[in-house]
């Protein structure tokens, strides 16, 4: 839009060459257009994927090139920018000199990020990086000096929008690091989750209950907190944490892994469910419910068949449910109340047999090495299978941050305010499934960093 206003104000051409003008700065404008929507869509994926930018909805339009996205948010944004700036600026020349600094400052950064791949990637010779940085940002610094003398006229307004900007993308990252440190620190040790048992200090109750959360590894914290407020947990947990991978489409045998987090009486497993950019993410529950199911008896199969060739080698059987087979020590719960580890289910606490269920002998881990490995793997099959019947639970659990008492004023002022308002209003990492909200629990837990 600037540029052909330059040629419309500068040529002022007779009633001849008025319309090939106006077709060549219309051209004009639309390259120009389309090239900075393009990279400013880019930048922001990558700022996102590196955690620098709150999260946007991103629309990918091709399935062949991962390049070619879209981002609706940033588009609209874009629109009332360039009308703002084109309303508010009173003349060509104002809208020049604004240009003029944001062409330069591009002009400056590249030659910085190109002198720090010299010496980081290609190790080139420190003079010949030397010699290049003074030539280029040396005169590149001249001509930006020159343009620093026009801020008054029109500039000012691009470097408070790109103040702005950057101050986002540091307040996002900055709160967003200190969750992901809290909440890596204070994950739930293995040692007290085998000082819980099997029952986890509470009640097992029937059913699987699915808990996501961003960790990878690890029991992460808002687990610990359901576990104070709830009166019961359900029989099965499996972690669940969603990855996006920088492929087209995930087939649906390679979308889950699994592994166990603790041993196998406990019934807890993680599952780090991948998607590709081309995936329909907004699965019908019963679907993607019996997909994990499927994925997880692969991986007990393959579990079992591999413990079995390592027991034929070794001559040795399995001896890792011995860790919790005690099963007649009593344990005072975090909730304050006293549960016997041998009790697995709520059903067989309360002394009445359960036919979704079936005797406690099926069931209970800790018989688990009496039984040879295939009897073993088809109890647990079993288990599994009498758990989804009694149903799938999706366990949500928002985690905050705020500032301690004894942060500085600043530090509040980011993290319970700037922060706070970014994480409200971005999109959340769990936008894109589609949770019943008659099987969906939520449990909001704040980290004080």
């Amino acid at each position: 839009m600037s540029r052909s206003s330059f040629y419309l104000s500068r040529v002022r051409p007779t009633g001849q060459v008025f319309w090939p003008v106006v077709f060549i700065a219309t051209l004009a404008a639309l390259i120009a257009s389309r090239t900075m929507t393009t990279a400013i869509f880019s930048i922001i994926k990558q700022a996102t994927a590196l955690g620098c930018f709150p999260r946007l909805k991103i629309i990918h339009t091709s399935r062949k090139f991962m390049g070619q996205i879209y981002i609706p948010v940033m588009n609209w944004f874009l629109l009332v920018s360039c009308l703002a700036f084109v309303t508010t600026f009173g003349s060509i020349n104002e809208i020049g000199n604004a240009y003029g600094i944001a062409e330069l400052g591009v002009m400056m950064m590249t030659t910085i990020l190109v002198t720090i791949i010299m010496l980081l990637i290609w190790q080139v010779n420190i003079i010949v990086v030397l010699c290049f940085l003074t030539l280029f940002l040396g005169l590149e610094l001249f001509f930006f000096s020159s343009v620093l003398g026009s801020v008054a006229d029109g500039s000012w307004v691009l470097l408070v929008f790109a103040a702005v900007l950057y101050l986002v993308m540091y307040i996002w990252n900055y709160g967003t690091k200190l969750k992901y440190e809290t909440e890596v620190k204070q994950k739930l040790s293995m040692d007290l989750m085998m000082d819980l048992g099997c029952n986890l200090g509470t009640v097992r109750a029937p059913g699987i209950g699915l808990l996501y959360n961003e960790l990878v590894r690890g029991v992460p914290a808002i687990f610990g907190h359901f576990l104070t407020t709830m009166p019961a947990i359900h029989s099965m947990i499996i972690f669940v944490c969603i990855k996006w991978v920088p492929v087209p489409v995930v087939p649906q045998n390679e979308r889950f892994l699994f592994r166990r987090v603790c041993p196998k009486n406990y019934h807890m497993f993680r599952c780090i469910a991948r998607y590709g950019y081309k995936d329909v993410r907004k699965e019908n529950p019963q679907t993607f419910e019996q997909l994990l199911i499927e994925s997880l008896e692969k991986f007990i199969r393959r579990e079992a068949q591999e413990r079995s060739l390592e027991s034929d080698e070794n001559g040795n059987t399995d001896s890792d449910e011995e860790v919790a087979s005690s099963s007649s020590r009593v344990l005072v719960g975090p909730n304050g109340s006293i549960y016997s580890l041998g009790v697995p289910l709520l059903a067989e606490c309360a002394g009445v047999s359960n036919p979704n269920f079936g005797s406690s002998t099926s069931f209970d881990g800790s018989l688990d090495g009496t039984m040879d490995g295939r009897r073993s793997l088809d109890n647990e099959l079993s288990f599994i299978h009498k758990a989804k019947e009694c149903g799938v639970v999706y366990l949500l659990g928002h985690g905050d941050i705020r500032a301690r008492k004894e942060s500085f004023f600043v530090k509040k002022l980011v993290i319970n305010y700037f922060y706070a308002f970014l994480r409200k209003n971005c999109r959340r990492g769990i936008a894109t499934l589609s949770i019943p909200h008659t099987r969906l629990m939520q449990v909001a837990m704040q980290y004080m960093v």
